[in-house]
Parts: C-alpha cells; sequence; structure tokens
C-alpha cells in the first residue's frame, strides 16, 4: 500500500475516467491541490478511450488501471493499493438503445460492478470512515417520464422504464441500502442530460453535429417531441466536486440545467450552427434530419428540480445552453479526427 489514508489528501478513485463525464473530470480536478493522487479505472470499452485523458499523464500524481469492474479481485487489489479515500463513480454502460438489445452487460456493469466497488471500499473503509467519501453518479432515467409538467425531485419515485435505467435504479439502492445498513459514507448524484466534449457520437448531441458535418442523414425518434434538460457536462463535474466535498452522507442531490429542450429544437439549432461554422447555405443540415420509428420505452419528458443542491451546496450552472452548445458544436468540428478514431 502506497499509504495511509487521511496521511497524505485526497487519494480519489475515478471509474469510467476514460468516458465522456470521466474525462472531463479528470481534466478539471487534476491540477487541483486538495487532490493528492488522481486514480483513473476504466475497461477501455467502445465508449472509453486514452486518448480522452491525453495529457493527464504528465501529472506525477495521476495513474491508470485498465480494469473491469466486475472483476471483483482486480477492483479491490486496486482499491487497497492506492489507499482510495473518496471515490467518484461514474463507470456504466448507458445507451439506451443498446439495453434494449444486449441487457445483460448492464446488469453486469451497473449492478455487479458497483457492487464490488462498495465491497472493496467498505473493507478498506472499516476503520477510516470519517475522511471517506463514495459518489455514485446516476441519471434522471431511474424517475421514469414526466408529463407536461412538474420536476423530478430528490423524494421522486423510482419509476424506470428500460434496462439501463433499471440497472442504474438497481445500483442506486445498492449504495442507500450501504449507508443505511454499514452507515458507508456514501452520496448519490442524480443528472439531466449532459453534453460537452469527448461525448462518444452514439448520444443525441455528438451524433447530430457528426451526421451534419458529413452530411448523412440525421436520425430524431418519433416525431421530435421529447423534451430533456441538457447541462454542460464542465458545470456537472463542478456539481460533483461540491458533493465529494460538502455533500452530506446519505443524502442524494438531483443536478440539472432547468433547460428543458424538445429534441427537435436541438437538432434543429445544430444544424444551423453547423451550417454557419462550416460557412454553408442556411437549411444545408436541416434538410438532413429524417425521422425513425420511436425507440420501445422512450420516455416522453424529463425534468430536474436541483433547488437542493443550489440552496445546500451552493451550485448553479455557469453556462447558458446555447453558448455552450456553440462551443460543443466548435469542438466537434475541430476534433474530426478524433470523432473518426473512436467511431472506428
Amino acid at each position: 500500500m502506497d499509504s495511509e489514508i487521511g496521511n497524505d489528501g485526497m487519494r480519489l478513485l475515478v471509474t469510467g475516467g476514460a468516458g465522456f463525464i470521466g474525462s472531463n473530470v479528470v481534466h478539471t480536478l487534476l491540477p487541483r491541490p486538495e487532490v493528492d493522487r488522481l486514480v483513473v479505472l476504466d475497461c477501455l470499452t467502445y465508449a472509453g478511450h486514452q486518448a480522452n485523458l491525453a495529457g493527464a499523464e504528465e501529472h506525477s500524481k495521476y495513474s491508470f488501471a485498465k480494469v473491469d469492474l466486475r472483476d471483483r479481485k482486480a477492483v479491490t487489489r486496486l482499491v487497497h493499493d492506492e489507499a482510495i479515500s473518496h471515490v467518484m463513480h461514474l463507470a456504466a454502460e448507458s445507451h439506451v438503445d443498446r439495453s434494449i438489445s444486449d441487457p445483460s452487460a448492464f446488469v453486469e456493469t451497473n449492478v455487479v460492478g458497483t457492487f464490488n466497488l462498495l465491497e472493496a471500499c467498505r473493507e478498506l473503509w472499516a476503520n477510516e470512515r470519517s475522511g471517506c467519501c463514495f459518489l455514485h453518479v446516476s441519471t434522471d432515467e431511474v424517475f421514469g417520464s414526466l408529463g407536461e409538467m412538474g420536476a423530478f425531485s430528490e423524494i421522486s419515485p423510482y419509476q424506470p422504464n428500460s434496462p439501463y435505467s433499471a440497472s442504474k435504479a438497481g445500483a442506486d439502492h445498492l449504495v442507500r441500502a450501504y449507508y443505511h445498513t454499514y452507515n458507508f459514507p456514501a452520496i448519490i448524484t442524480n443528472c439531466s442530460n449532459n453534453y460537452g466534449p469527448f461525448q462518444f457520437p452514439e448520444k443525441l448531441i455528438p451524433q447530430t453535429i457528426h451526421r451534419a458535418a458529413t452530411g448523412q442523414s440525421i436520425p430524431v425518434y418519433g416525431d421530435g417531441t421529447n423534451v430533456r434538460d441538457w447541462l454542460y457536462v464542465k458545470d456537472h463535474v463542478e456539481a460533483l466536486w461540491l458533493g465529494l466535498n460538502r455533500g452530506e452522507s446519505g443524502e442524494s442531490y438531483n443536478i440539472g440545467g432547468d433547460n428543458e429542450w424538445p429534441n427537435m429544437r436541438v437538432v434543429e439549432t445544430i444544424c444551423d450552427m453547423a451550417d454557419k461554422q462550416l460557412q454553408r447555405p442556411a437549411g444545408n443540415a436541416r434538410n438532413l434530419i429524417t425521422f425513425v420509428k420511436d425507440r420501445p420505452g422512450h420516455d416522453l419528458r424529463y425534468a430536474i428540480d436541483a433547488g437542493k443542491i443550489r440552496c445546500e451546496l451552493g451550485w448553479k450552472p455557469a453556462h447558458d445552453f446555447e453558448s455552450a452548445l456553440e462551443m460543443t458544436v466548435d469542438w466537434y468540428l475541430s476534433n474530426r479526427d478524433w470523432v473518426e478514431t473512436v467511431m472506428s
């Protein structure tokens, strides 16, 4: 073991650190003086790439471990060898369409993998819990679908409608149970849809940007009226940092942008931004939009009431949607080599 817990500063484990949100966490938190050691755990599936972490290896306090959460022995060994004191647990299978075609991978990674990580930390922290924290990063999809009014709060009932959201709900319940059963120092966050750099181009925003740039058809499910609450990934990272440092053990915090947009409006806005940045005639990309059959269990609307984290931890988004979306479009258009590499 490199050191004793609590003797050096925060020894942070970021699971899924080579993925979309995880890599943004790594780049943001590595320079912070509170972090003495930052270890990334990632098994590098199709959505995780070490290219997302370029530059991180230059920091002496950074380490990468290619470990699968489903491998309990490897997870336990890493947690103990690195004397981990804090965890940001982001690793998950997360694409709804994939969960419909292959739900087993979602149960194994999101539920069993979370269990393996909880057990490793519970064993290590048995006598050192006062300075430790397990932050479990979840999704608003565990709450199901909203009607035209209202928003999800921390006391909303769980009503998952896809194998993905059901597996995340199962992981949430495990984390909550560990707090109540073992007095395990855990916090749960449930966030709305994220967008920004390093997101795999199967998700709505990066897929739309890529297809608009390359002249491919842009699929929109159903009639495009499904509504999502969008949050820029860097604002999410700041909320997670506050939760890790100032959140109360046993609590959950909803994180959202108070920024609801129908999918069709998001797609059309991206098309217009792409045309402008690529100096093409207005309407060029919109002509690529194609409506496709809706997917099973497609929730109509998500919206987050983030009042608790705003009031108790002082968090609020620093970016407005349209300016951050324009930055995101610019990032993907300027990094087309990255897009081609990860898609291959």
